[in-house]
Order: structure tokens, then sequence, then C-alpha cells
């Protein structure tokens, strides 16, 4: 077996990798990096300040940005093709009034200015817009009767529930009591559209996420109709489930029979 192998099935060397990289991440600090960036702040500072003929803009205010001067667009893969996602299958369905629990409000503010729509979620949105509504409540609760929201949408927020992360109870069953209270507000014939983790295994990531497998997302909505299947793995879509690729991003359309 070669080592590579030897070292992804080993348990307490991923789970030693992982947290190496969140200290990477959180604590990083990259010296050469640091001169060379206010290297070249200051150098710029000086030659524009020497140019500035811009009699309407002779103040200068120092605000280094020091991480933006790159040759790539910084984007994140997932929030990208997953919000553009979402956005088509509303447009291609348009509903009355479309319902939305813990998405990105960015993405669902965008979206409410073409379908009305109304946020849940368990912390307040602070700000407000026309066709924008908010209503406060738990994705384990929803605060709705049975079958009586049409359009219905979760993106990237599934596979928190019951980690912790979010400052929520912990509950090993938190992502199956999402998917059952969607269900339970969802009328026939409604649209449910979601996205979460897929796997080439059902597992935990503590206390990021759960990654699922296609075949489990498919037994829990087995009394739904399958619309449409999508996958992210690294920059690139696929119409179908790859679980040799190992980790990647569902993104599910489900209709109530």
């Amino acid at each position: 077996m070669k080592l590579k192998e030897r070292l992804k099935q080993s348990t307490f060397l991923v789970n030693l990798y992982r947290i190496k990289m969140t200290f990477s991440v959180f604590f990083r600090f990259k010296i050469l990096y640091f001169f060379k960036s206010w290297g070249w702040f200051i150098s710029d500072y000086r030659k524009y300040k020497s140019k500035n003929k811009n009699e309407h803009f002779e103040k200068i205010v120092l605000q280094p940005c020091l991480t933006d001067k790159t040759t790539f667009t910084p984007l994140d893969p997932i929030y990208f093709y997953q919000d553009t996602w979402l956005a088509k299958k509303i447009f291609q369905n348009p509903p009355e009034h479309h319902y939305d629990v813990g998405s990105k409000a960015t993405t669902i503010g965008l979206i409410s200015q073409f379908v009305p729509t109304t946020m849940i979620d368990i912390r307040p949105l602070p700000f407000t817009l026309d066709n924008l509504f908010f209503k406060e409540g738990s994705i384990l609760e929803l605060p709705y009767e049975n079958e009586s929201i049409d359009s219905l949408s979760s993106i990237c927020v599934i596979e928190h529930i019951g980690l912790g992360r979010y400052g929520d109870p912990l509950d090993d069953f938190g992502s199956e009591k999402s998917f059952k209270e969607m269900k339970r507000v969802l009328k026939s014939g409604g649209n449910f559209y979601f996205t979460v983790p897929v796997d080439g295994e059902n597992q935990v990531y503590f206390n990021a996420h759960r990654a699922f497998t296609r075949a489990y997302i498919l037994e829990f909505f087995n009394d739904m109709q399958l619309q449409e299947e999508v996958y992210l793995y690294g920059n690139t879509l696929y119409d179908e489930y790859h679980s040799e690729k190992e980790f990647g991003t569902g993104f599910f359309h489900f209709t109530k029979k």
C-alpha cells in the first residue's frame, strides 16, 4: 500500500493534519510576506504622493490593504457555484413567495429582488430590504404549519446542525431532524433546494460539518421526487456522484409527492 493511502487511512494523522490547518488559518504569520508587502506599500505610497496632482483629492489617509495584490480572483468555489445554482433554480421555478432557512444573507437578499422572500434564522437580520422579510426561528422547529410552503431552500446549512459550531445545542441527529422539518412544512408539489457536503462515506468533521453519501440522501428522501442533482469536486461541476473523489458538495432539488 502506498504511503499516501496509509496516511489517509490513519484517523489520527488525518485529525492531526486538520488541526494543523486550522492553526495555520487562525495564527498565520508569514514573516517574508509581511516585510515584502509593507515594502511595496511604502514604495507605492511615496510614488503616489510625489505624482499626485489631483487637487480634488489632496488629503491622503493611510489605510493599508496588503493581501489584495494577487494574480488570481480569490473566490470560494462552493459559495460561487451553489449560490448561482439556487438563483437559477428559483428563476426557473418562480414561486409567489420563497422561503429560506439559514442561508447566506447576501444571496437571499439578491433573490428577494426578483421573488418575494422570507429568511428564517436564529440570528436577527440587521438590515431591511424591499421584498425581503425576516422570521426568527430554528431549523429544528420551523414557525410554520404543516404543508404550508411551496418553495423552500437551505444552502450550506443542514450539515452544521447539532455540532455546536454556531452556538446550537449538540445533537448527533441534528441534520436528520432538520431534513424532517423541511419535509413537514413543504406542500405537496413544493420545491426544496439544498446543498450539503458529500463524501465517500457518512462522517462528521467535528465541529465543522457532516458529510453525506448520495445513498443516504436518497434514502432519507425516498418519499420525495429527485428533480436534479449536481456535484462540485474542486472547481468542477459534475452531473454524477463520484465516491472515489471523496469530499465535495452536493446540490439537490427535490419535490414533495
